[in-house]
């Protein structure tokens, strides 16, 4: 399978996730936040492949592209802008790679992270997705400077947002709506810092790790 084609349905995995997972990702987002974002999640990422299938992309980065140009026109809320940025960052450092190393993929992980922090402010302990991609893009690392797959960085990502989307639930939120509740969201797990796990979940799965 080519590169793009990769991509393609590697963004078919996540768009999956985001169906699949919906409904927890609203109840979560109920508890600290608007209660949308799960929805928004889901319609962005049916824009995003709407997108893809009109545009037709040629290469890997104007795919991720397509998809961020959807989120951010699509996704309601901080949600859009923010995994919107995350993509177009890792579009333009996956630009002219069109059989990308494990050290690309890292790069792109950590380049992602780089334009949410820019983008929202947040730093990581300010539970938000912040949280979770941080250890994210330090395990991607650590898993190409060790010599894993491109398949075996995305998994390495994907467990190590899983523990800092866990790492949320005792934090006092910092940013976002949840903020405003002050010492009422510890005990909620922020719902970004768990949708940007299984975006990365759904990565790694569907490169088969």
């Amino acid at each position: 399978m080519g590169a793009v084609q990769a991509t393609l349905s590697m963004i078919r995995e996540m768009a999956a996730a985001m169906e699949e997972h919906r409904k927890h990702l609203t109840k979560l987002d109920s508890e600290i936040g608007d209660g949308d974002h799960g929805n928004n999640m889901h319609r962005g990422f049916q824009a995003a492949l709407e997108r893809l299938e009109n545009t037709n992309p040629q290469t890997l980065s104007d795919a991720l592209k397509a998809v961020a140009m959807a989120l951010i026109g699509k996704v309601g809320g901080s949600a859009g802008p923010l995994y919107g940025t995350a993509f177009l960052k890792a579009s333009t450092t996956l630009s002219g790679k069109e059989d990308p190393a494990p050290e690309d993929v890292a790069e792109a992980i950590e380049a992602a992270l780089s334009g949410v922090k820019q983008r929202g402010k947040a730093e990581e302990g300010d539970k938000t997705m912040v949280d979770a991609l941080t250890p994210a893009a330090k395990a991607a690392k650590e898993a190409a400077s060790s010599g894993k797959s491109a398949a075996g960085v995305l998994r390495a990502a994907a467990e190590a947002a899983n523990e800092g989307a866990e790492a949320t639930v005792p934090l006092t939120a910092r940013r976002g709506r949840a903020s405003y509740l002050g010492a009422r969201a510890e005990g909620h797990m922020d719902p970004g810092a768990h949708s940007a796990y299984l975006l990365l979940d759904a990565a790694a799965r569907s490169l088969g790790a």
